[in-house]
């Protein structure tokens, strides 16, 4: 008996010592699984004016944002003077990029050529109105700046 419990014993010692064992992972597997988990098309904190700091959730980060883009361009090019000889609906697509330094800049800015025609200035006014939108804070990606980039349509109709 007493050797049939020394067997066990031995048996369960022998097969016990595995579940003990750790396994080694490498710092750069740790890494790598970490960077493969990161959703890289979406940002912590979107880029804010100052008229948004103070917003919380995400979606309105985004949306101040925006709005305050938008309304800065449609303010700026109502004060030029747009004379269309025909109508007018169409939209010019804005493709910008905010830097981690929180600088935009105008990436490329897509038109018809026949709106191009009608205001030929209409880049040029965009442009500047871009540039005098300066300073913004940047994205932020787990508390580190980043940069980012949108595409905003402005849409021009004459009446």
């Amino acid at each position: 008996m007493t050797q049939r419990l020394l067997l066990i014993f031995l048996l369960f010692l022998a097969t016990s010592c595995q579940f003990f064992e750790t396994e080694k992972v490498s710092s750069d597997e740790i890494y790598k699984e970490e960077m493969e988990t990161i959703n890289w098309k979406d940002v912590d904190r979107y880029p804010a004016f100052s008229n948004c700091k103070n917003t919380l959730e995400k979606p309105e980060q985004k949306e101040c944002f925006i709005n305050t883009i938008s309304s800065h361009l449609y303010k700026s090019i109502s004060h030029e003077k747009m004379v269309a000889l025909r109508e007018v609906y169409d939209t010019v697509k804005v493709n910008f990029e905010v830097g981690s330094d929180g600088k935009l800049t105008i990436l490329e800015i897509k038109m018809d050529t026949l709106l191009q025609k009608e205001f030929p200035n209409l880049e040029k006014w965009l442009l500047q109105s871009i540039d005098s939108l300066q300073p913004v804070a940047p994205a932020y990606k787990r508390g580190i700046p980043v940069k980012t980039q949108f595409i905003l349509p402005v849409i021009i109709k004459t009446n």
